[in-house]
């Protein structure tokens, strides 16, 4: 208890004498006047006096100076002054039911008051001592006081509560305190005040009141049944002991917050317990659900929850009696099963359902209803919600509508489709029904919803699958029909070159045409690139090392405005890709973030490993979890919006004015990421910048791979003399191939058809050495015509040409690996070089 203030001038000037009473005080005063008077005699009698007695006259004056000195420095006497201005004070101070005493800074008393004298009296016989001599019998004070000592020297203030053993085995507390006291008359600013006061009372109701405390939490830590409270945000702050066994917690380690309202409440039931009412309510509802054990398992309960919002709208802590109804025995299993069974089912169904009035707000839910509709924080109450506040402002019309056809106990009711407002992007469906209402309740009608967002992304992503899949195969198709023509042009032009000499005036206009060929060749791959059935060559490739190979090209494809700033982390993994298309695929990365940047910028190429640890953090949709090699191509420049950014994949989409871009580099890209096996994720922010993430599937070779084998030198003698069947329903490539081949000695036969070409085996008795058919023919295609061949001449050899992949088209081969392939568009060396191949057995003793 501290101190109360006293004014400055309550404290008389610094004592010289302390009389026992008034009356004390006028002795002594008339006994200082006897002698004086006596002294003032002896001086004007002069010598009639004897020496004797004026030596034994100034003895007794000294011995009376001696005996003053000592009670000034005992405080028995003091000087007053002020007297009459100081009585209020010191009245008041006296008064006071504690010790207070004022002494200067080196312990020096200089005013104590009447309770302090007393308290001081059996020590000092009736003087008053300072507060470290007051307890210097007392072992148990000594640090106490020490620092009190020290508090008072350095002018600070110190409280402590000292604890006294009595004789008799009590216990006796005494609070002391000193504080500074403000500069007074006569004084310099180093004065202190002690106070003394007996605490022992409160010490022991306080004790008191602990133990009743601790009984009460004994009470209720072995109470029959549960009880936890936890804070806004679901943390438990506390649970009791019952609980903590029902659950397989170790109450002795938990602390509060240690423990969430998931972690024990089964589904969706946390969201449940943190809905509460509106602003400012206290809401007391009866809850069954499942509560869940450490071990995993769970068990149901009746939880009496209480909730209250403060009037911020901030959920205040919660208290929950938690009743375990797989142990109850109220008499009437059956009805209790019953219950049991039907809070499991509604609490645990992935429908939401809340029962709501004639206006639409909640009157009470389930607990799927606060995930499904994003309450589960508890920053919003449930009790009396808008329904119509949750989902989208388009949708809100139809559901006033579907409200008025409920109240009208209307039996069909269109569902309603809306978006529910949130950070996260969620759909729901929902239907509401009509029920009646009864006279203890204001419940009018039932919603029932359920979470679309999932069926609604994967109806988006199967429609969006569709429009690619349609475009692909119509990209196929014309690349297919394309190829043929590509390769007659090709295929004649090589002919007519064989004709004209360099020096001939049409040399160079047939070189023009071969050339226009195949720039339109490399369009046409393009388009299979993006419908994913051009041809792959495959091999293992050290990303770092062909990424810095390309570095040149790509600074001069860029310019001088922008940057170009390649970084690799140590020890890429290898990856198994075609170097070719790869290639392609960060030329035109690198080429579109230059386009984004006209005002110059910076491209930053990245590469660098993605453990499965690392993949399992990403969100990217479609992309399992394994071992990747990662590509970052970022630019600096003007970013893509959301609309865009949902396009950019699509074929023939470009941001690019009219005549600088076909629209089908971005599609490209992604058929061949796609088609090696990885995957390509765009990040774009409009004014930021754009970067593009190609995952690589590590290679893990099983053994160690051989390098590559030399290209074999050109062969240069290509003329043969063997038979040779071509099936091919384009005319003019099955006329340039059957020339080609003839011209460098072949017998060649023909056949438009699979069907035609059974009838010319027949003919010749099977008596054929190589055959050549294309892949996709009407009626009869190429693999369909390789059974019925194979099931008469097994041994016959194979070529098969198209314009598809070989892995496409290998497919189909029911792995019939002795079938070789030649892709289209092909020229006049590519044709004869690969019949001499197949027919001298080379190609098979490479593969």
């Amino acid at each position: 208890m501290a101190v109360a203030p006293v004014h400055e001038d309550s404290y008389p000037e610094p004592v010289v004498a302390r009389p026992s009473s008034g009356t004390a005080v006028w002795r002594v005063l008339l006994l200082a006047l006897v002698f004086i008077g006596v002294a003032v005699g002896f001086s004007l009698m002069g010598d009639a006096v004897p020496s004797d007695m004026i030596l034994l006259f100034l003895g007794i004056l000294a011995v009376f100076g001696v005996f003053s000195l000592f009670a000034l420095a005992a405080g028995l006497f003091r000087f007053v002054g002020g007297e009459d201005k100081r009585t209020v004070s010191r009245a008041i101070v006296d008064s006071l039911p504690y010790g207070a005493v004022v002494t200067d800074r080196d312990g020096k008393i200089v005013y104590a008051n009447a309770a302090y004298a007393d308290l001081s009296r059996d020590i000092a016989k009736g003087m008053p001592v300072g507060v470290p001599r007051l307890f210097a019998s007392q072992p148990e004070a000594s640090e106490a006081v020490y620092r009190l000592s020290r508090a008072a020297r350095d002018g600070r203030t110190v409280v402590e509560d000292i604890r006294i053993g009595q004789p008799n085995g009590g216990t006796k507390w005494q609070r002391v305190s000193v504080r500074p006291l403000p500069a007074f008359e006569g004084d310099n600013g180093r004065s202190v005040i002690w106070s003394v006061e007996d605490i022992s009372r409160d010490k022991e109701s306080q004790e008191n009141f602990y133990a009743e405390l601790q009984k009460a939490i004994d009470y209720l830590d072995h109470a029959p049944a549960g009880f936890f409270s936890a804070n806004s945000r679901g943390r438990i702050q506390y649970l009791n002991s019952t609980l903590a066994d029902w659950l397989g917690y170790d109450l002795a380690a938990f602390e509060p917050g240690d423990l969430d309202l998931n972690e024990i409440v089964q589904g969706d039931g946390a969201g449940l317990l943190l809905g509460g009412g509106q602003d400012g309510t206290v809401r007391t509802e009866i809850v069954d659900l499942d509560l869940v054990r450490q071990d995993g398992t769970s068990f149901p309960v009746r939880l009496l929850h209480r909730a209250a919002r403060l009037a911020e709208g901030e959920l205040g802590e919660t208290r929950t009696l938690v009743l375990d109804r797989s142990r109850a025995g109220d008499g009437n299993e059956a009805l209790r099963a019953a219950e049991v069974r039907f809070s499991r089912f509604f609490n645990n169904t992935p429908v939401a359902i809340a029962a709501l009035d004639r206006e639409g707000k909640v009157v009470r839910t389930n607990a799927p209803f606060t995930r499904i509709f994003g309450l589960s924080t508890g920053e919003r109450g449930i009790e009396g919600l808008d329904i119509a506040s949750l989902i989208g402002e388009d949708s809100r019309a139809k559901l006033a509508k579907a409200f008025e056809e409920a109240n009208a106990h209307r039996s069909e009711i269109a569902p309603v489709d809306a978006n529910v407002r949130g950070e996260q992007q969620r759909n729901v469906r929902m239907y509401i029904s009509g029920v009646e209402r009864s006279e203890d309740s204001n419940e009018a009608m039932v919603l029932y919803a359920l979470d679309t967002t999932e069926q609604r992304l994967l109806e988006e992503q199967f429609a969006q699958g569709q429009k690619m899949q349609a475009v692909g195969q119509l990209a196929g198709g014309v690349a297919h029909d394309f190829n043929n023509v590509l390769t007659a042009i090709i295929g004649f032009s090589d002919l007519l070159l064989i004709k004209h000499k360099p020096s001939d005036p049409s040399f160079g206009d047939i070189m023009s045409i071969k050339q226009s060929a195949n720039r339109a060749a490399g369009l046409v791959r393009q388009l299979l690139a993006f419908s994913r059935r051009q041809t792959l060559r495959p091999q293992v490739l050290d990303i770092p090392q062909h990424i810095d190979d390309l570095t040149v090209l790509l600074k001069r494809l860029i310019g001088e405005h922008v940057s170009l700033d390649v970084e690799h982390a140590r020890e890429v993994w290898p990856v198994r890709a075609d170097l070719v298309q790869l290639e392609q695929v960060i030329i035109n990365l690198v080429v579109n973030a230059r386009d984004a940047m006209p005002e110059g910028g910076q491209i930053i190429l990245r590469t660098r490993n993605v453990d499965v640890g690392e993949a399992e953090t990403y969100t990217y949709r479609g992309m399992p979890p394994a071992d990747y090699v990662l590509i970052e191509v970022a630019d600096t420049g003007t970013g893509m919006s959301a609309e865009i950014m949902e396009k950019i994949f699509e074929p023939f989409f470009s941001t690019k004015e009219l005549g600088k871009g076909t629209g089908l580099g971005l599609s490209m890209v992604y058929g061949i990421i796609k088609q090696t096996g990885g995957f390509i994720y765009p990040e774009s922010e409009v004014g930021v910048g754009t970067t593009f993430r190609l995952f690589l599937p590590r290679h893990i070779p099983i053994e160690v791979e051989a390098p590559q084998k030399a290209v074999a030198a050109p062969i240069k003698d290509l003329t043969g003399h063997e038979r040779i069947l071509i099936v091919e329903d384009e005319e003019s490539v099955r006329a340039f191939s059957a020339r080609a081949l003839s011209a460098t000695g072949y017998e060649v036969l023909e056949a438009g058809s699979g069907e035609e070409a059974l009838e010319v085996l027949d003919e010749i008795d099977g008596e054929l050495d190589l055959l050549i058919s294309d892949v996709v023919m009407p009626e009869m295609d190429g693999p369909a015509l390789l059974k019925h061949v194979r099931q008469r001449y097994p041994d016959l050899k194979v070529i098969f040409v198209s314009g598809y992949a070989e892995e496409s088209v290998r497919r189909d081969l029911e792995d019939d690996r002795s079938v070789e392939f030649l892709p289209k568009p092909y020229s006049l060396d590519q044709i004869n070089t690969k019949v001499k191949d197949v027919l001298s057995g080379k190609q098979a003793e490479e593969d």
